[in-house]
């Protein structure tokens, strides 16, 4: 697998194009702005899906234009579909940002494969940070794209509409059981692996 980080937008949130390396499409990741520089990112690579993570404005704020240049589809988790069409719903209004996306073209469940090539991720609902943040499982390649439910070094903020503690603690306890070789792939910030989470993250479980 090929994982591809774009920083994008006015929050710096990682943008991830990620595919089997062996010449099949891509899954953007969280388009969360500057579509040009995206888009050109892209160039005449095809695109098998436009995936959220969870469905806040930093996020999504190419995504319209990413599906108007590529004609692929738009995936987000059930729990989000709603919270993605208004920049209320997205969070952005409350921060002075209108970014909002068109409905989802499919959405997402716990334990739902999605497939660009050889490369397959797993959704594993996270909740937490809203009620359908995902994260994405590589598990051949050992590798996870997380969004804002897990940081190096930190979880993300459950004080936002929809955030829940209760939820992100047991959605935190469920990424801890992943191997530790794992690497994780965060909305905003720097990879870490969970053998380095497990050690120094004050939100992992402790035996």
């Amino acid at each position: 697998m090929i994982a591809e980080r774009l920083v994008l937008g006015e929050l710096d949130t990682n943008c991830w194009l990620a595919s089997d390396g062996e010449g099949g499409p891509l899954l953007v990741i969280d388009p969360g702005g500057d579509a040009d520089q995206l888009i050109t990112a892209i160039a005449e690579r095809r695109v098998a899906a436009v995936l959220l993570t969870h469905g806040h404005f930093d996020h999504l704020g190419a995504a319209r234009d990413v599906l108007a240049a590529t004609g692929a589809p738009l995936l987000v988790h059930e729990a989000d579909a709603d919270a993605i069409l208004t920049s209320e719903g997205a969070g952005g209004a409350l921060f002075g940002f209108d970014a909002t996306a068109p409905a989802a073209d499919r959405l997402l469940h716990d334990g739902d494969d999605v497939q660009a090539g050889a490369l397959r991720l797993v959704v594993l609902h996270t909740p937490g940070h809203t009620p359908g943040s995902i994260c994405l499982y590589a598990a051949r390649d050992g590798e996870l794209f997380c969004g804002d439910t897990l940081f190096s070094g930190s979880v993300g903020r459950t004080d936002f509409a929809g955030g829940d503690p209760r939820a992100m603690r047991d959605s935190i306890a469920r990424l801890a059981m992943l191997p530790g070789e794992t690497r994780a792939h965060p909305g905003h910030g720097p990879d870490t692996t969970m053998a380095r989470e497990q050690r120094v993250n004050p939100f992992f479980p402790r035996a």
